[in-house]
């Protein structure tokens, strides 16, 4: 490779990191919320953490969806950015509202069908016990997701401006947050009651609230964010920006909504393996995600830097900014898997007391699950990176079912059949993932290696 081109590709890296790094440790932030929340649950008994896994879970397949159709803020502003002109500005500004009003039309439709959490997870034919419990885990927790996703879209905003270190100082205020408020509503701390499942859900909620706050208070008054004045006239139509971004963001929240609902789907099959299987599921699950954390903050800075070179109309660029996250995140997933297989009673121990012989059958489930996890790390990172560098082209409806076709066509089949044919149990579903992960990863690389020739890139680019 040339020395100038050696450069540049350093440069890309570099670019890459200081963008990616804070927007991993925002995720981290975030999703050690939940694992807090699984913590502190663990302490009540088995069967207390198998109902807010249910509860986690349809919680999640609601948000998530809702996540990715509001996260179109962040390859809209970006390309707005990378374009430049005299009213960059005021588009950016246009597109972070249409994001707000996205926000509080997905929350209420959500908190309707959260409170009825209980009789849908019947429906799903979970135990009547567990899905009760869970129904009111969910009364509480439901109230966290207007907040979570008003701060998505800011956190979306900042990230596009490539200044994610002021989500990352929010995230971090809300752990602490949540970690003070499960302490006291679920035990009973400081003369509060105990509330056990429900207190669980309300110290999250409290802490997303926390959150959205925090990072309201910081677009208003840093200086670099105030400029844009994202909350001015927020309740004025602009009809066809909103479409627009509808058009972008509902693809994207299709595809979220195929990756979160399999392991959703998931987490119900194993329910019906019983109390300790899905003990076991909850510890594993929550273990992948936190090292799934790093390849979807990279791919979510490679749909702002790939849409920034877009909207400068530079191709070389665009495909610097692919292939370097692409090669972050995957190298990291490899790391991440040695892990897995080496000191998997260390991971566990985290959530469990390994001494205690009424956690045995949980500790050696969830080992045998880490090991299956460890094998689909790499092409885990692949799939959501690929669908990262593809976002940032704006190219989100192909993706959308390669999803469909990889998780739910290939991946859920694939995972009951090893479970209950073939007599794999919980192993077997997770073995099913795998598949249909490597069937999306490869998709998804295929389409990002052939862009120019699918005419993602505008022809006078190519």
């Amino acid at each position: 490779m040339p020395p100038d081109q050696h450069a540049l590709w350093k440069r890309e890296a570099a670019a890459t990191l200081r963008l990616g790094l804070p927007l991993v440790l925002t995720n981290l932030a975030q999703i050690a919320m939940t694992v807090t929340d699984v913590v502190f649950i663990g302490r009540l008994g088995p069967k207390a953490l198998a109902a807010a896994t249910l509860g986690a879970n349809l919680y999640m397949a609601i948000a998530f969806f809702a996540m990715g159709l509001v996260s179109a803020t962040a390859p809209m502003a970006a390309r707005e950015l990378g374009a430049g002109g005299a009213g960059a500005m005021r588009d950016v500004q246009l597109t972070v509202r249409q994001g707000l009003w996205s926000a509080a039309i997905l929350s209420l439709a959500g908190c309707m069908a959260l409170w009825h959490g209980e009789a849908i997870l019947l429906a799903m034919r979970q135990p009547p016990e567990l899905a009760s419990m869970a129904g009111t885990y969910l009364r509480g927790l439901l109230w966290a997701m207007p907040s979570f996703l008003g701060y998505l879209v800011l956190r979306s905003f900042v990230s596009a401006l490539e200044r994610p270190r002021s989500a990352l100082f929010a995230a971090f205020a809300g752990i602490l947050f949540n970690v003070f408020a499960n302490w006291v509503l679920i035990y009973g701390n400081l003369g509060f009651p105990a509330l056990g499942l429900i207190g669980a859900g309300i110290a999250s909620a409290s802490a997303t609230f926390a959150l959205l706050l925090i990072m309201s208070i910081i677009v208003q008054v840093e200086p670099g964010l105030r400029r844009y004045r994202v909350f001015s006239e927020l309740w004025r139509s602009d009809w066809p920006r909103l479409r627009a971004f509808w058009r972008l963001g509902l693809p994207i929240a299709i595809t979220t909504a195929f990756e979160v609902t399999i392991f959703n789907a998931a987490a119900f099959l194993i329910g019906w393996l019983g109390a300790v299987a899905l003990a076991a599921h909850s510890i594993a699950i929550q273990i992948a995600s936190v090292s799934f954390m790093v390849p979807y903050g990279i791919a979510q800075a490679a749909t702002v830097r790939v849409g920034l070179a877009l909207g400068a109309g530079n191709r070389n660029a665009i495909s610097r900014a692919g292939w370097t996250a692409f090669a972050l995140g995957t190298g990291f997933m490899a790391m991440s898997a040695v892990v897995m297989i080496t000191a998997p009673r260390l991971l566990i121990g985290l959530f469990l007391d390994l001494a205690d012989p009424v956690n045995a059958p949980v500790v050696v489930t969830a080992s045998a699950l880490l090991a299956v996890a460890a094998l689909f790390q790499v092409v885990d990172a692949g799939q959501v990176l690929g669908a990262g560098m593809l976002r940032g082209l704006h190219d989100t409806r192909i993706p959308m079912i390669y999803a469909g076709l990889g998780y739910w066509g290939v991946g859920l089949p694939s995972g009951a059949a090893l479970a209950f044919w073939a007599g794999w149990g919980s192993v077997g579903i997770w073995c099913g993932l795998a598949i249909g992960l490597s069937v999306v990863a490869v998709l998804m690389t295929h389409r990002w290696a052939h862009r120019d020739r699918l005419h993602l890139v505008p022809a006078a680019l190519r």
